[in-house]
């Protein structure tokens, strides 16, 4: 899942993982609100990664990575932070409340193509 309110980001992200394996699904959501809504329906989404944009209108990154970690059915989930920004206050700040990572937004396919390989390995290997 990724919850990113920039249209052109969504899109990047989903090339990026159709490059990856072509059988990867991602849910995208807008803003945090209407993620929740998704993750906490009747038949609740459960998905293997969380990609939460840090600046978003309505709920930003954190205020969306506190209440998934309020969902008991997403308590072991992979949520990573997904950014711009690279300041390490939020960085440290995201982590602090259960974020697995931070991911700065790489500038290109390639290369949020390389970053995601690595996160999709990195957790396969735990």
């Amino acid at each position: 899942m990724l919850i990113d309110d920039d249209q052109d980001d969504q899109e990047i992200f989903s090339m990026a993982l159709e490059d990856i394996n072509s059988d990867i699904q991602c849910v995208m959501a807008s803003n945090g609100i209407a993620a929740l809504e998704k993750l906490k329906a009747k038949k609740p989404l459960i998905p293997d990664y969380i990609f939460i944009d840090m600046n978003m209108p309505r709920m930003n990154g954190m205020e969306c990575l506190q209440e998934i970690q309020k969902l008991d059915h997403l308590k072991d989930a992979d949520v990573f932070m997904y950014s711009t920004s690279s300041d390490e206050t939020m960085i440290e700040k995201s982590k602090a409340l259960g974020a697995k990572d931070f991911i700065v937004k790489p500038p290109g396919l390639a290369l949020l193509t390389e970053k995601l390989m690595q996160v999709f390995k990195m957790q396969a290997g735990r």
